[in-house]
């Protein structure tokens, strides 16, 4: 496996990744809102390739809580060919890696407590999604011993749509 950050000569292959691991109308989803207009957090966007092509991708995004910088990851998928390999867990840890080394503090998704638990993250009960996110799936983690201490409100798109770290 070659692990890369995705290109913009990338982007209509993950698009299909994604199309091909998540049910028809994933773009209606709340989470979609928050990234419409804003650019990926470049640096953070990932990709795996084997020799028949891509395996798995990443992709992260700003976003804001309370006017503070929060990135909001996903999607993230594994090609069913792959699935069951560990390749949601490499690019999971390898990404989370690299924004703690940029200087990012804090991450929130919607998906499975039970899954993304073994990654530290954790039900974040004062901050609310977009309806109508189920809000016992909105999970964030600290990069950063207590960054998400006093952050509460509503998720809203970066205000500086900036793809980096943001004070």
């Amino acid at each position: 496996m070659q692990l890369e950050q995705e290109t913009p000569a990338d982007w209509w292959e993950v698009e299909a990744l994604f199309d091909l691991c998540f049910a028809p109308g994933r773009e209606a989803l709340s989470s979609y809102r928050l990234r419409d207009g804003v650019p990926p957090v470049a640096s953070l966007c990932l990709t795996l390739r084997d020799e028949n092509g891509l395996a798995a991708a990443i992709r992260f995004w700003p976003v804001q809580v309370a006017g503070a910088a929060v990135l909001l990851l996903g999607p993230i998928a594994v090609h069913p060919t792959h699935q069951g390999e560990g390749l949601g867990g490499w690019l999971m840890q390898e990404s989370l890696s690299r924004a703690r080394d940029e200087g990012w503090t804090r991450v929130l998704l919607v998906g499975d407590e039970p899954y993304y638990s073994r990654f530290g993250f954790a039900r974040t009960d004062n901050v609310i999604m977009p309806p109508p996110t189920n809000p016992a799936r909105v999970l964030g983690l600290a990069l950063l011993e207590g960054a998400w201490e006093g952050i509460t409100g509503a998720v809203e798109k970066s205000a500086t749509h900036s793809t980096s770290v943001e004070t």
